[in-house]
């Protein structure tokens, strides 16, 4: 999508942008919570399960030189279902960036990583991928170790945080690295 360019109070550019972000993960791994967080800086502690698709937005300030880019950044939130996986494919047409959640107290969870950065690189070869391992305030149900989640970003070519919607710990960092490389790209 082409950038908008418009002047801010002092003089420097400020360029519109607006990109499609997915949130892909196994069910209950946090994927709306993080959404929610970050968006709306909420956490609500009673799972409701995603049922297709929900798409939220915000818009993100990204300094870059002399100019601000304003970036909406598009967040759909994709449900994992048996039922949707033949059209999860669909859905990740035309994202330029996606996170992959997966929860530190399911170990379980890291496997569904693979399969959902294959997917999405299968799809979008240059869409950017970070992992948030999710649930850190959960120390004592916690199961999966930093080695695991590091040896999965690697092989995922992703950087990683680990995050906790409930505390917000590292929740805008996860959408703001994103957005800088988002934005990185598109001026590129």
């Amino acid at each position: 999508m082409c950038p908008e360019r418009v002047a801010n109070e002092k003089g420097g550019a400020v360029l519109a942008l607006s990109k499609k972000v997915c949130l892909l993960g196994d069910f209950a791994v946090g994927k709306t919570s993080l959404v929610r967080r970050f968006v709306y800086g909420l956490f609500e502690d009673k799972y409701l399960s995603t049922i297709g698709v929900k798409v939220s937005r915000k818009v993100v300030a990204v300094p870059r030189g002399d100019a601000t880019i304003e970036l909406t950044i598009m967040l759909w939130d994709l449900a994992d279902s048996k039922e949707f996986d033949s059209i999860r494919v669909s859905y990740l047409r035309g994202t330029a960036g996606a996170v992959a959640v997966c929860d530190l107290t399911r170990p379980s969870t890291i496997e569904g990583l693979y399969k959902y950065s294959r997917d999405l690189r299968a799809i979008n070869p240059g869409a950017h991928l970070i992992l948030a391992a999710n649930k850190t305030d959960l120390t004592d149900q916690k199961m999966v170790t930093g080695a695991q989640i590091e040896a999965a970003a690697l092989d995922i070519k992703a950087p990683f945080y680990l995050t906790s919607a409930r505390t917000g710990e590292n929740v805008d960092q996860v959408f703001r690295h994103l957005a800088w490389q988002l934005v990185t790209n598109a001026a590129a």
